[in-house]
């Protein structure tokens, strides 16, 4: 009886569905499609808010400006030699920096309530988190980019041309992907964007300090010496200089693309688990 039933409610609903139905029902989207239309509701919002390239093209020549005319003379005695040391690590720096904003635009999609329409959508799970991050990739170009510009500007000039500039900051985009999955585990765990940014920056701050990004290590404490040649922001600067000085170091450039791979490996699990929970 429940199994005649149960049939005919079934046909009652195609036939409602067809009698509604004006056009053919569109196929389910493909992963690559749904995750390619999530990277550009990236880029349509920095259209529509372009605030959020200020922190990708003015933090960025601040830095580089500040550092280089500030302390140039006095640790490289001067800017220019200075400014050849300096500018990969602060490539590295200033795309790092940008990977913060990817566990603040998922926490705040998530306490808006984007994130629970998007789970109710017939899609890939996966794919709002994975086009965010390939949204924010063109963050990490654009912010290291305008470094490479502005210090060309102001007489830096790589010895591998620009296809050892265009390494580096590939290098640098790569491994910038595997840190987002970190901070995107932050945005899905903290109560605010405000939170996430506060954690996020407390700890890439030190990180990027205690590196090799603004000064040699060998003029460094013993013990400080040792912690910033292990720091694998240390060795991420190590990789970019000698893409940009025309000579690869291998070691260098293949522990960087290992720990962008590691970072991926363990956080884009646990961050998947947290949107399916959250």
């Amino acid at each position: 009886m429940s199994s005649a039933t149960s049939v005919t409610d079934g046909a009652d609903t195609a036939a409602v569905r067809k009698a509604i139905a004006t056009t053919a029902r569109p196929p389910r989207p493909g992963a690559l499609s749904t995750a390619l239309t999530f990277g550009w509701r990236g880029m349509l919002k920095v259209k529509h808010v372009p605030e959020q390239l200020v922190d990708v093209t003015i933090t960025p020549v601040m830095f580089l400006l500040m550092f280089t005319y500030l302390f140039g003379g006095a640790i490289a005695g001067s800017t220019s030699a200075y400014l050849d040391y300096t500018l990969p690590g602060l490539l590295v720096m200033s795309v790092l920096f940008t990977t913060v904003y990817s566990g603040i635009s998922l926490n705040t999609d998530l306490t808006k309530g984007v994130v629970d329409r998007f789970r109710s959508l017939p899609i890939w799970r996966p794919a709002p988190l994975l086009g965010a991050l390939l949204g924010d990739s063109v963050r990490y170009v654009v912010a290291g980019t305008v470094i490479i510009v502005v210090g060309v500007a102001l007489g830096y000039r790589p010895d591998a041309g620009f296809a050892g500039a265009v390494a580096a900051l590939a290098l640098v985009v790569v491994f910038s992907f595997g840190l987002s999955w970190v901070f995107s585990v932050l945005g899905l765990l903290l109560r605010s964007p405000n939170a996430v940014m506060n954690t996020g920056f407390m700890a890439i701050f030190p990180l990027t300090f205690l590196s090799n990004v603004f000064v040699d290590p060998a003029t460094l404490p013993g013990p400080l010496q040792a912690f910033v040649e292990v720091n694998p922001i240390s060795i991420l600067a190590t990789a970019c200089r000698s893409l940009m000085d025309g000579t690869p170091d291998g070691e260098a450039i293949v522990i960087s693309l290992a720990v962008a791979a590691a970072l991926a490996a363990i956080f884009l699990p646990i961050t998947t688990r947290l949107y399916r929970s959250r």
